[in-house]
């Protein structure tokens, strides 16, 4: 089915990938990051890690 869901005016225009990984739950990914989960019963987003966040290195 088809539903229209407002993710960020960022990525207006841009091809976005949206995928089933359960009943209800959608992964939102752009080019080859995954951006989160869309829970559709709860209308929730569930971000992911920022892939381009810095980097932390362990203390040694």
């Amino acid at each position: 089915y088809r539903k229209k869901i407002n993710l960020s005016t960022c990525l207006a225009g841009q091809a976005v990938g949206v995928k089933e990984v359960d009943d209800g739950i959608w992964l939102v990914s752009f080019m080859d990051y995954d951006l989160g989960y869309i829970d559709l019963e709860e209308k929730t987003l569930q971000p992911l890690p920022n892939p381009f966040g810095p980097k932390v290195l362990p203390m040694s």
